[in-house]
């Protein structure tokens, strides 16, 4: 039986506020509308919303692919009355999929992970588009250390849901003990290894962390990658 470690994309191996950044401006500016760090943090707290809602079922990924960008060309200086809102989320997710950002220390730990934990595998489980995931990650060589991504736009299924890790358990053909969770979202990552009943570790935590650990079975937490190592070295060494 392999050592299973499913991570999370955003804000634990990839920067994807940095990403996200750089996307919107070119895609603002380009079609002549106005950019700033105000516009970029209304759009960072809409959009945060709106995926939430998601996670929770209210809205499809359409609707909140659309609503972002309504709302954020209501934010910007400049003529907006003739762009569509989804072709111009095309674009940016397009303009984000080449541009992709590591978090510090991101693929020197991936790559540890990978050459010193026995029988280690390393899978991608991420709610977002396709594109923008697949060219971030082979444009941050990360790709050269994944064995396979679990992607929500290819699977028609997001984290929180448990259908989403029964899908992964499903092609990863072993028992969910093999398996441990890694992210820093509690609505999506902690939530969701919570309903599939596997281990899980709060990368990065903020907050009430023992609250958390509570309302979210969370097994383990790590504030930096040196940690996350050891974290996930001790879990692989443990029988299960």
């Amino acid at each position: 039986m392999h050592n299973n470690f499913l991570f999370d994309l955003d804000q634990t191996l990839l920067d994807f506020h940095a990403s996200e950044y750089k996307a919107l401006g070119i895609v603002l500016e380009s079609n002549g509308l106005s950019f700033s760090e105000e516009i970029y943090q209304a759009f960072k707290d809409y959009n945060k919303a709106l995926w939430l809602e998601l996670e929770k079922g209210n809205i499809t990924r359409q609707e909140l692919f659309v609503k972002r960008f309504q709302y954020i060309f209501s934010k910007c200086e400049g003529d907006a009355s003739a762009l569509d809102p989804m072709k111009i989320n095309d674009d940016f997710i397009r303009t984000m999929s080449v541009n992709g950002v590591l978090m510090e220390g991101a693929l020197e730990f991936v790559k540890n992970v990978k050459d010193n934990i026995p029988d280690a595998r390393i899978y991608i489980a991420s709610n977002g588009a396709t594109i923008n995931a697949k060219g971030r990650i082979a444009s941050t060589g990360l790709d050269k250390y994944i064995d396979y991504l679990f992607i929500s736009e290819d699977m028609g299924v997001a984290k929180p849901d448990a259908a989403f890790f029964d899908i992964c358990l499903d092609r990863i053909s072993e028992s969910v003990t093999s398996c441990i969770m890694v992210g820093d979202s509690l609505s999506s990552d902690m939530l969701g290894a919570k309903n599939a009943s596997m281990e899980s570790v709060w990368f990065m935590p903020s907050g009430n962390i023992e609250e958390a650990f509570i309302e979210y079975d969370i097994n383990y937490t790590a504030d930096t990658f040196e940690e996350l190592y050891v974290v996930l070295q001790k879990w692989a060494t443990h029988a299960r």
